[in-house]
């Protein structure tokens, strides 16, 4: 099991009850959005405000403790997977989300061919389709 307070210290963060709940709840529900996210916090911490869920999810977010992804047509939504340049499969029926390792080499995956003077560290895709469930249903 995480140590999420020592997370929490280890990315010099003061480690308070939300953030705490937060970073749990990112790690519980991968891929989740901030309401899903506020509801799973609420049943630690019913009291919790909208506010402070969108604060600490600001403050793990620029301390590298989880990342923020928006694929396209989507919600941005949280997971804990941070610091290894990896991409996403998104269904294009349900929505559901699954991590997809980089295919090949170093970060970035992909080396465009023109960076404009870029130093380039990261590379993002989105694969779209249709996940199993909504295959074997045939849902469009």
């Amino acid at each position: 099991m995480l140590d999420f307070p020592q997370l929490l210290r280890g990315a010099a963060l003061r480690v308070t009850r939300p953030r705490v709940a937060v970073l749990g709840a990112v790690y519980a529900h991968p891929h989740a959005d901030t309401e899903s996210i506020i509801e799973a916090v609420r049943g630690d911490l019913p009291e919790v405000s909208h506010q402070a869920v969108y604060d600490v999810l600001r403050a793990l977010t620029t301390a590298g403790l989880v990342r923020r992804i928006e694929p396209p047509g989507s919600v941005a939504r949280y997971e804990s997977r941070v610091g290894d340049n990896h991409h996403h499969v998104v269904c294009r029926s349900c929505g559901v989300i699954a991590d997809v390792d980089c295919a090949v080499g170093e970060a970035p995956c992909l080396t465009p061919s023109d960076d404009h003077g870029f130093s380039i560290d990261e590379a993002e895709v989105v694969y779209r389709g249709l996940c199993p469930d909504c295959t074997t249903t045939g849902t469009p």
